[in-house]
């Protein structure tokens, strides 16, 4: 992330992530795909827990979907062409219909221990939580550390950390 001055000389941060975004139509694989109706967390379940805590900090999964590898038997099913040739994706692409739920579950069983005690989960956006600043330091601490034994790579210019609201 890079940090420059607006006008009125305040520091702004500027996004320096660049880079291509494929868009893959994958109607007809998903219309030959049997659905995974697992749930999504009830929004306002999550906001009663979070409303007893103090302190959060909010982590954002990097290109979520991507970190989610295929299964090599089903990566020639995501197979697309483009003008740089033909491609099939080692890792969970946007665009196929099972991508959210698949997410979701995914990141349901890496903190299973954790969820509605020291965190919140919905898709790729994790709250962290405690109810004074060095209850939720020490959770955070527990969540990174997952996140680093499994590889989870969070996006920095989109976490806050130690906020009161």
């Amino acid at each position: 992330m890079t940090v420059v001055k607006n006008q009125n000389n305040e520091l702004i941060p500027q996004r320096t992530v660049t880079g291509w975004r494929m868009c893959i139509d994958y109607r007809k694989l998903n219309a030959a795909t049997r659905k995974d109706h697992f749930p999504l967390p009830f929004i306002d379940e999550m906001l009663e827990r979070l409303a007893k805590h103090s302190f959060f900090c909010y982590l954002d999964g990097y290109s979520g979907y991507h970190q989610i590898p295929i299964h090599p038997e089903d990566q020639s099913k995501t197979t697309f062409t483009c003008p740089y040739g033909t491609f099939a994706y080692r890792r969970m692409s946007y665009g196929l219909c099972n991508a959210p739920t698949s997410f979701q579950r995914c990141m349901m069983a890496i903190f299973s221990d954790f969820i509605e005690d020291v965190m919140e989960v919905f898709m790729d956006d994790f709250s962290v939580y405690g109810k004074s600043f060095d209850g939720c330091l020490e959770n955070l601490e527990k969540v990174l550390k997952r996140c680093q034994e499994i590889d989870l790579i969070l996006n920095w210019e989109k976490c806050h950390f130690m906020v009161r609201e």
